[in-house]
């Protein structure tokens, strides 16, 4: 069985045979920061070094692209180290497809909706912390999370299975207090909590049918009925909820606010339904997954920022946290394969989990590479209240920093205060001659 010592030198730094010349795997998995200006080399210098000492010692891996000419770069690389089998480039045409909910929810009854709505809130946050819109006040928080959870749960019970299109359209058909004296054509919405109505009643006689004479009797009072229902019948506790939260709560909030809501998760779910997302990650059978990386597979989405734009970020961030959380599930043993995120411009990519990942990340065997021109960059990305606390907690996860030729105060700053300050003495003596003439 291979297996991969954490203290394999990757780079040799003053040409010692000691461990302190050497900059080892222990190095790399906790962690490197690059900055440099325009034309400083820090991705065809250090990082371009670091990508093919990884890829040489066999690490699997996820490439984020910001530029368009980076699938062009890794190509090179893995052709260079003898990895281009291992390479997955997830692109239009290409083939390859990851369906992010049949990954992330599972199916029958290993679905979990919380993994779901943690993975869409925090691509639907970090577009808002980029744009620094995010709000502050809990109550949106906590609504976007109800609305996100019940609209997954409704359409779970009444379909089976989730989709994008499915919940798009009960998102967009949300009952409205008018629309229940006027009702029209049924909706979405209606048509989907009349599904799941359907089938929890048909459950619940099926276990009433099945409950002893005397046992019906005790269920006069209806409260006592409802709470064996409920506690017989998951699904009848679901919909119990569903329908609190639709028909009592979401539907009385006001206008404006039920708007802001709304457009939170429906705005993201329709770039969702726009292609390339939709065919790459949305619709189809998985040809991949995040955990082909462990075979040392190198995924590289091609979606490049400077193309997609939002989307492209967007999706990127997504199967970014999903891998993440992937990596940091494995068993680590002697012959677990240190595995690298790759991201250059890497300011596009960051979220809210980013510093909790970071912090145990080594622990799993990961070794990241974020690459960006400068701190303010970063700042500017993450947006919202305390971004500086923010990008300051997540950058001292990162063991390594690399400073190439930058013209940025504020980086060039955080550099002189990480390497520290030193206090040295000059002396020095005059002596005046005649009153007129002096020398020191």
């Amino acid at each position: 069985m291979e297996t991969y010592d954490l203290d394999t030198p990757l780079i040799e730094l003053s040409g010692s045979d000691s461990v302190a010349g050497v900059w080892s795997v222990r190095n790399a998995v906790e962690g490197v920061q690059i900055f440099g200006g325009i034309g400083s080399g820090k991705t065809s210098g250090s990082g371009r070094m670091l990508a093919l000492k990884y890829l040489a010692a066999g690490f699997g891996g996820l490439v984020l692209t910001v530029k368009p000419d980076e699938k062009d770069v890794w190509v090179d690389y893995c052709a260079k180290t003898s990895r281009s089998n291992d390479l997955i480039i997830v692109e239009p045409g290409r083939g390859n497809f990851f369906n992010f909910l049949d990954y992330t929810g599972g199916t029958g009854g290993d679905f979990l909706t919380e993994n779901i709505v943690q993975v869409l809130k925090t691509v639907i946050n970090a577009s808002e912390e980029k744009s620094g819109g995010k709000a502050e006040d809990p109550f949106w928080e906590t609504a976007l999370d109800m609305l996100i959870f019940n609209v997954i749960d409704l359409c779970k019970l009444a379909y089976g299975k989730i989709s994008v299109q499915k919940m798009f359209e009960i998102v967009q058909s949300l009952p409205k207090a008018d629309s229940v004296n006027n009702p029209g054509e049924p909706s979405a919405f209606q048509i989907a909590f009349d599904i799941a109505e359907q089938k929890v009643n048909d459950q619940i006689k099926t276990w009433a049918n099945k409950q002893p004479v005397e046992t019906m009797l005790k269920f006069s009072d209806d409260l006592y009925y409802d709470e064996m229902v409920c506690a017989a019948l998951p699904d009848a506790r679901l919909f119990k909820f569903i329908h609190q939260f639709f028909m009592d709560s979401f539907m009385n909030l006001a206008e404006k606010t039920r708007s802001i809501i709304d457009f939170s998760f429906s705005g993201f779910l329709f770039h969702l339904l726009r292609d390339p997302v939709y065919s790459l990650f949305c619709s189809r059978a998985a040809t991949f997954t995040p955990e082909d990386c462990l075979s040392g597979k190198i995924i590289l989405i091609n979606l490049p920022v400077k193309t997609y734009h939002k989307i492209g970020r967007d999706s990127q961030i997504m199967f970014k946290y999903i891998w993440q959380r992937a990596m940091e599930k494995r068993e680590i043993t002697d012959a677990a394969r240190p595995v690298f995120l790759w991201a250059d411009e890497a300011q596009h990519f960051l979220h809210e989990h980013d510093a909790e990942y970071q912090a145990t990340a080594r622990s799993s065997r990961i070794a990241t590479v974020y690459i960006s021109q400068n701190l303010p960059n970063y700042l500017a990305n993450m947006g919202g209240a305390k971004s500086d606390f923010k990008v300051k907690s997540f950058l001292g996860t990162l063991g390594t920093k690399i400073f190439h030729a930058n013209a940025d105060i504020e980086t060039n700053r955080y550099a002189s205060e990480l390497i520290g300050d030193i206090f040295y003495e000059e002396t020095s003596q005059t002596a005046t001659a005649a009153g007129t003439f002096s020398s020191a």
